[in-house]
């Protein structure tokens, strides 16, 4: 029998990038699709992860961020076919147990806990959207039409950190929809500007965006920010009923808590890798306000974000560095970047 062989780009260690040859996969049962991806995007951990930056170990079949073409489907798929533009959600779900009824995607019970493309060992192995193929392993549930109005660059990032973004502001928004607006960015780069413009396209009366690179403050004031570089704003200037802390610092945290008006929204989106990071929890206490600390439940956002996307007033590209061949993707990963598209 001969064994069909794609290309998966593979971190073996820290700093070490390289594409390899792997076996195709095949469907395993009648609910799977394979998919090729079209347009790979970094999430904000990746450039962390190549660079040795976090405590995720190699080796990983890099790449969770990807829209592509339906190659092939089982037989008890009905909601893609072959040749549909699909979102492939990060992390993988069933769609039926109890936590996906409840929308906890990320948290499926019908798989080993943390489930997920592009993490290697602690995601499950389940192989990364930087390859020519990808299996799906619950086609119906996951995977998710592009509307037709929509490139597969600008809305790569919609498998993970366009939704990441959306859950830190849209529900709050819907809730209070005249609502000032706080994001500090800097950590998780690209979620951060992605949150500034969902929060101007959601209504927010106000987005304040703090970082210290010129680059992402220029976009985040062209998408509608007022910027602040470099110097966090304290508690007695700044009240926010919604704050985005994506600045992946102890200091950031504190800051975002502080900010946060009585009864507000905090959402802290990760990538302090401490195992015990110190907030202000007597203030947090005596104002009363909401910390929200977790994964983003991508599945289970995207209709939302992408019929916000397909009205065409915030096009997330304009957060994108360059879009890189995927033969040059390995050189384009280890140097530094907020976002990086890849097509084939």
């Amino acid at each position: 029998m001969v064994i069909a062989i794609m290309r998966q780009l593979l971190m073996s260690e820290p700093g070490s990038v390289e594409w390899v040859d792997v076996p195709e996969p095949d469907l395993q049962g009648a609910g799977e699709a394979l998919v090729r991806p079209v347009a790979v995007a970094t999430c904000d951990l990746d450039g962390p992860i190549v660079n040795g930056e976090t405590p995720i170990p190699g080796p990983i079949q890099l790449g969770h961020e990807a829209v592509g073409e339906v190659v092939e489907v089982g037989g008890d798929v009905q909601s893609v076919s072959v040749g549909d533009s699909v979102v492939i959600p990060f992390q993988i779900s069933c769609g039926e147990c109890e936590n996906c009824s409840r929308g906890l995607t990320g948290n499926c019970l019908s798989v080993p806990a943390r489930s997920m493309y592009g993490f290697g060992a602690i995601g499950g192995d389940w192989g990364g959207m930087l390859s020519d193929l990808v299996r799906v392993p619950f086609a119906d549930p996951m995977l998710v039409k592009v509307p037709g109005n929509l490139d597969p660059v600008d809305i790569a990032s919609s498998s993970d950190n366009l939704p990441d973004a959306w859950r830190t502001v849209a529900p709050h928004l819907a809730r209070y929809p005249d609502s000032e607006v706080l994001v500090l960015g800097g950590g998780a780069r690209s979620i951060a500007l992605y949150a500034v413009g969902i929060s101007r396209e959601l209504g927010a009366r106000s987005v304040t965006y703090v970082d210290t690179d010129p680059t992402r403050l220029a976009i985040a004031s062209d998408l509608g920010a007022d910027v602040i570089e470099g110097e966090l704003p304290t508690e007695d200037q700044y009240r926010f009923q919604v704050v985005v802390d994506a600045g992946a610092s102890r200091e950031t945290l504190a800051c975002a808590c502080r900010a946060t008006r009585a009864g507000g929204h905090c959402t802290h989106v990760g990538i302090i890798y401490e195992p015990e990071t110190p907030i202000p929890l007597f203030e947090m206490y005596s104002s009363g306000i909401n910390l929200h600390v977790g994964r983003a439940m991508a599945r289970a956002d995207l209709p939302n974000l992408l019929a916000l996307l397909d009205r065409g007033r915030f096009n997330p590209g304009v957060v994108t560095d360059r879009v890189v061949s995927f033969d040059d993707a390995a050189e384009a990963l280890l140097a530094p970047h907020t976002k990086l598209v890849f097509t084939p």
